[in-house]
Parts: C-alpha cells; sequence; structure tokens
C-alpha cells in the first residue's frame, strides 16, 4: 500500500472524528491502495497537541497551522477549525497545493465561500466538504428511486432538522452564536445539510423564502479563546446574534417546490434529522435518528402505505461496513466513506468527493434565504460554476 500524508487543523470533536475516518480506510476501502499516514496536526492548546500525539496518533504537533501547509511530507489536509477561521486556512491550503477536506459550512458567509472557491479553481486541487449525511446508505437509494423514475415526477419535498444543543438558556454565549465569528446560526449549522441533501437527491434549488427567530436572545458570556459548547460561562450575559430557528419555501429549478426548517433549541428532538420526497407514483422518507431504514410508497407495491426498506449490501457502500440487512451502521461510518471519496479524489485527480462548488452551491441558498429575512420576498439563487458533484451519478470508489 502507498503512504499518503495526513495534516489535521484543529484537534476537536471533528478533528478526532477525520482522523479515525482515515485509520479505517485500510480496512473498509483497500482498494484504494492507500495507508493514511497521520504526520502532523496543528492547535494552539497545549492539551489538544498532546492527544494528538498520544490518543489518535499523528508523529507530532504544532500550534501553527502554517508549518502543517509548509510540510512537504503532508499529502492532504483536513480542516476542522471553527467556522471564522475557514476562508483563511482553506484559501492558504489551495494556494500552498494542498488538497484539503473542509467542514461544513464552508464559509461563514457566501463571500466566504466564493472566496475558498475561487482559491481552489486557481490552485486546481481537488477538494472535500463534510456533507456526511448524502452518504448514508438510505440516502443513496432514496437518489437511486428519484433519478431512475421510479417515484415519477417529483412534487414536493419535506426536510426538518431539529436538534436541542443549544436549548439550555443558561449554556455560555460561545463563538457559535456571535454573527462576526459563525455567520449565520441554524441556516449554516444545520439547514445546509438538508439543503445539500435536497440538491444531491432531487436537483438544483433555484429560489427561496424565508423566516427566522431568535428565541434565546443573550446568554452568559464565556471565558476568553475559542471556547465551544462544554466552555464554563461567567455572570455576565452579551446578544446572540444569529437564528435559533429557520424555516424555507423554495423552488426547484425543474419546478417541484420544498418547506425545510430547523432549530437549535427545540426540547424534545436530539438530533431528528428527516428527509421526505414526494412523486406522482410514490415517496420516500428517512429519518437520521433511524439511520439504517428507509420508508418506501410506491405505486403498485403489495403494502398499502409506506414498507420499510432496511439498508443491505447494494445500497450505497453499506456492503463495506456490515454484511446484511439489520446489522446498523453508524455515524463515524458516513465519515469513512467521506474520507474514502477525498483520497481517492486526491489519487484519481478526479472530484468524487462533494466540492467547494457544492458547498459555494449550498452558501448561496442560504445567502438568498438571508436576503428573503430583510425584506420578506422570493430571492433567487446566484448560479455556480464549476465542479459540482449533486447533479452527477453517485461516484464509484
Amino acid at each position: 500500500m502507498d503512504s499518503i500524508g495526513v495534516g489535521l487543523v484543529s484537534v476537536g470533536w471533528m478533528g478526532r472524528l477525520h482522523s479515525r475516518a482515515y485509520r479505517a480506510l485500510p480496512d473498509h476501502f483497500p482498494e484504494l491502495g492507500v495507508r493514511p499516514r497521520l504526520v502532523v496536526a496543528a492547535d494552539p492548546v497545549d492539551a489538544a497537541r498532546e492527544q494528538a500525539v498520544t490518543r489518535l496518533g499523528y508523529e507530532h504537533a504544532v500550534a501553527n497551522y502554517h508549518e502543517v501547509l509548509a510540510d512537504p511530507s503532508v499529502d492532504v489536509v483536513s480542516i476542522c477549525s471553527p467556522n471564522f477561521l475557514h476562508r483563511e486556512i482553506a484559501v492558504a491550503a489551495a494556494e500552498a497545493g494542498k488538497p484539503f477536506w473542509i467542514e461544513k459550512p464552508m464559509g461563514r458567509y457566501a463571500s466566504d465561500s466564493r472566496a475558498i472557491h475561487d482559491a481552489v479553481l486557481a490552485a486546481g486541487v481537488v477538494t472535500s466538504v463534510g456533507f456526511n449525511y448524502r452518504h448514508a446508505p438510505a440516502i443513496e437509494r432514496a437518489r437511486e428511486l428519484v433519478r431512475s423514475g421510479r417515484l415519477g415526477r417529483i412534487t414536493n419535498v419535506r426536510g426538518s432538522l431539529l436538534a436541542d444543543y443549544s436549548s439550555d438558556p443558561a449554556a455560555p454565549l460561545t463563538w457559535r452564536f456571535e454573527r462576526e465569528r459563525a455567520g449565520s446560526g441554524v441556516l449554516g449549522d444545520l439547514l445546509s445539510h438538508g439543503l445539500d441533501l435536497a440538491q444531491y437527491v432531487v436537483g438544483r434549488i433555484a429560489s427561496v423564502s424565508a423566516m427566522a427567530e431568535t428565541f434565546i436572545a443573550s446568554r452568559p458570556r464565556a471565558g476568553s479563546g475559542i471556547v465551544d459548547r462544554s466552555a464554563a460561562a461567567t455572570g455576565e450575559h452579551g446578544p446572540v446574534e444569529n437564528e435559533d430557528y429557520a424555516a424555507l419555501l423554495f423552488r426547484f429549478e425543474d419546478g417541484a417546490v420544498g418547506t425545510m426548517d430547523s432549530s437549535r433549541v427545540m426540547r424534545g428532538p436530539h438530533a431528528e434529522y428527516t428527509f421526505e420526497v414526494y412523486g406522482t407514483n410514490g415517496s420516500v422518507r428517512w429519518d437520521f435518528q433511524r439511520l439504517n431504514e428507509l420508508e418506501v410508497s410506491l405505486d403498485g407495491q403489495e403494502v398499502d402505505g409506506y414498507a420499510t426498506h432496511y439498508v443491505a449490501p447494494g445500497d450505497g457502500e453499506f456492503a463495506r461496513f456490515q454484511p446484511g440487512a439489520g446489522t446498523a451502521m453508524g455515524y463515524d461510518d458516513l465519515k469513512t466513506i467521506e474520507a474514502a471519496q477525498f483520497i481517492a479524489s486526491v489519487r484519481r485527480g478526479e472530484q468524487l468527493a462533494p466540492s467547494v462548488a457544492d458547498g459555494l452551491a449550498t452558501a448561496s441558498i442560504v445567502e438568498a434565504a438571508e436576503a428573503s429575512l430583510v425584506d420578506g420576498s422570493w430571492h433567487e439563487v446566484a448560479r455556480v460554476d464549476g465542479a459540482l458533484t449533486y447533479p452527477r451519478e453517485t461516484p464509484v470508489i
């Protein structure tokens, strides 16, 4: 097997997940012929650097991400930093000629995402954006049913991404609630996943109308530095600058319509991410909390209403992880598929993984939605040129 050198920027939960995904590749995707070598991780926090070496297996760790980009033994880079650092690091990675895998939202604003997209086009590097839900075998099965015409003409799509991770009003005012450092709230953080699914399964979203609300208007300030949800809060309060809840109406380019909403403060749901597609000959429904099931209703099937399809070998990449239906895949496995598409893209010099063009396409929908929040009108979504992967057939790794 060939060795491929990995550099990591930011050793948080997602950085650890990327690292595990790379390590899993020789087992689940042996035909790639690659054994990732975890070379160097960058993080300004001493404890995170120590963890990168002692727990994750990186050869060494540094405080400055520029050392990762300058290291000649680093072939690919994972960017798992907070949103406000994405543009700076991704543009620098592209200019250094390093293919990179970046988490979503790709930028705080569409302007950040355009800058990253333009830098990648200029450098000619392949990329990957963390739209991991499109890799679920149930979603791949749904996409096949839609794209093959089994559902007939698609009439409408419904999506909902409901979570409670910010439902406690005593939780600290981290960077995620600041406009300058996070950009939008749930529009970029959660709805971007649902919007990518809608475009991946059905097609391009052409126009949008939106509403949003911030239900917890202020939160106790946290300590200094880059802090996240587990940070300790102080007594002083500061304003929440982005939305807790958002709802969209949208039209696809081919005439189908859709609705989608999202909340980070919903009491009850933990990660209730649902996606439904309706057509003239049937429909499909998926819930992330039942990752390995797809509800299917098709004209002519024996069951009246929905039949549950348990994903099995033949659905997406399921067979690489489990031998038969009923034995479940998990969230980490979706990131392993994502890592495999990224590395296959690098090896072939062909964009197989979700691209920065896909990231910009979703950011452009968010941009149109935010314009709608200002004037209450429908807004056209800017068209994106470049290596869009969602219109293509499902890539074979």
